[in-house]
């Protein structure tokens, strides 16, 4: 059994552990990553459909986001990879008076971020929306800045680059116990290899739970399943990725959201009003006939859509929905990125990055004040049950 040091490792190779490892050895660390899979990417980041925008209502999500923005645009010229990235913006259509005050109101809080973002009448989003149905549409928000990124060429080409920098990628490796000398983090233990390190970042996703209870932290993370599909590709008619936020007609769907990728390919997703816990990311019978009803029923033209393929990823999700990212107090050198609640691809590496700046220098790159909301000692019982 080999027995190697680093200054830190990384348990998960996905949308927070592959660029956290880039962002940590670009500042000289040692850095080992670890994953039970077979390659970077291939738990749920692989699932995403790659979505990318800072338009949130969240102040702590919106910085995070801005953060990831720059990073995604900006890789390609930075490190020579193409990662297809497609500024296309996102459009949230508006067809009753409930959904267009909810999409007013957050504008203040979006504006005071600088986000690029308005209200437009239903002729603006006819025009950025070819073939949306008209009836009975108000108008939306249209922000041009956001866009999508292929979930599959990203972690490959940050894996790369975060190996050019010097981190080390351990694939097919189990992570068995974490060392502690008392309130101190010491090593880990996996079923190939047994490492020495002050620092573990617990960024395993679903997993993130299990990991935890390793060292008797329980994490309030449990994975619910959401499914989604790609089309063949056609033309090009599409720039931005669309979010309905109404409750479907059938009773089984809340939002959905779709998007025309850079390859030309229709990528689509559906939130179930009823929530299937657990980790079984088998496909559903139902999904398709559902989602194929929704996109026609906004975009009639897409009845004639040839679907490639359908999925099923998870959303490792916390109480009260919001992310965990922190320094756990009573366990020096134990940090966690987890509970990314399906928007794990988009936040990754504005999460990334304020983790390398806290293990670094001890300070977030967003404010303290926001950066308390994703603490992992906040309150989650009024929120749902103990975890099982």
């Amino acid at each position: 059994m080999t027995k190697t040091s680093y200054d830190i490792v990384i348990i998960g190779a996905g949308s927070v552990g592959n660029p956290a490892a880039l962002f940590l050895a670009q500042r000289g660390l040692k850095v080992l990553v670890l994953d039970q899979h077979a390659g970077p990417g291939q738990g749920q980041n692989k699932a995403a459909i790659g979505g990318v925008r800072a338009t949130h209502s969240d102040p702590a999500k919106i910085s995070l986001a801005l953060n990831s923005l720059q990073h995604f645009t900006t890789f390609q010229d930075t490190y020579g990879y193409d990662i297809g990235w497609k500024k296309g913006g996102y459009c949230f259509p508006a067809y009753d008076d409930t959904i267009e005050q909810t999409l007013k109101s957050l504008l203040q809080t979006q504006h005071s971020y600088g986000l690029e973002i308005d209200y437009y009448d239903a002729d603006f989003i006819r025009q950025i929306v070819p073939g949306i149905n008209e009836e009975n549409l108000r108008g939306g928000t249209y922000s041009p800045g956001d866009g999508q990124v292929s979930p599959l060429m990203y972690a490959d080409a940050c894996w790369k680059v975060a190996q050019r920098e010097g981190a080390e990628y351990h694939f097919n490796e189990t992570v068995k116990a974490i060392s502690l000398d008392r309130d101190r983090v010491t090593g880990v233990v996996t079923d190939r290899g047994s490492y020495t390190t002050g620092m573990v970042i617990n960024a395993a996703g679903a997993a993130a739970r299990q990991i935890g209870l390793l060292t008797d932290l329980n994490i309030p993370v449990q994975p619910d399943s959401h499914e989604a599909g790609i089309s063949v590709p056609v033309k090009p008619f599409l720039d931005p990725l669309v979010v309905d936020l109404r409750p479907g007609a059938d009773g089984r769907t809340s939002n959905f959201y779709f998007g025309q990728n850079h390859e030309g390919q229709i990528i689509f997703c559906y939130t179930p009003r009823k929530l299937f816990v657990g980790e079984n990311i088998q496909s559903s019978s139902e999904f398709l006939p559902i989602i194929s009803r929704r996109l026609i029923d906004l975009i009639p033209a897409l009845q004639n859509l040839m679907v490639r393929r359908v999925w099923r990823g998870l959303y490792p999700m916390t109480p009260d929905g919001v992310m965990i990212v922190d320094e756990v107090q009573s366990l020096s050198g134990m940090y966690l990125a987890v509970g990314m609640c399906g928007q794990g691809f988009m936040l990754g590496p504005g999460v990334a990055e304020c983790l390398a700046n806290l293990v670094i220098e001890g300070e977030p790159t967003i404010d303290r004040d926001i950066f308390s909301d994703l603490s992992f000692s906040r309150d989650f019982s009024a929120h749902t049950e103990t975890l099982k």
